[in-house]
């Protein structure tokens, strides 16, 4: 449930670079550096909880996909982190701001691809009903 925040916060500093890319208002700017904050925090939060499931549950360590899941979330996290880190230092949204947040997103869809396959064919983090 950790993922959801993170997920929209990293769409929305894509989009709000591309507003910025169209419009060249400053709020897009501002946006951009809160919303890649938030992603990049959150990401944080998320990576912390899912990396103790990863460690501390044979069902989910056993499994390629979680293996997988977890590389491409590093891989998004660091570049959250990045792109967080350029935007706090002043670093121009055109064009490395904005091929960032491309690769942030692509690398959210690849990680949330994965993370799905965990839950839908795997039952990871699914409680089973009881039998009765």
């Amino acid at each position: 449930m950790l993922v959801h925040f993170p997920i929209a916060f990293v769409v929305g500093t894509f989009g709000a670079d591309m507003f910025w890319w169209f419009t060249a208002d400053p709020f897009w700017q501002r946006a951009g550096v809160w919303a890649s904050g938030l992603a990049f925090l959150g990401g944080i939060a998320a990576a912390l909880a899912g990396t103790a499931e990863l460690v501390l549950v044979k069902g989910i360590r056993i499994r390629v996909a979680s293996w997988t899941h977890a590389t491409a979330a590093m891989m998004l996290i660091s570049i959250l982190g990045t792109n967080w880190g350029m935007r706090l230092s002043g670093g121009e949204v055109l064009p490395h701001g904005l091929a960032l947040s491309g690769l942030g997103v692509l690398f959210a869809g690849v990680a949330g691809w994965h993370g799905g396959k965990l839950v839908l064919d795997h039952g990871v983090s699914v409680m089973a009903a009881p039998k009765r």
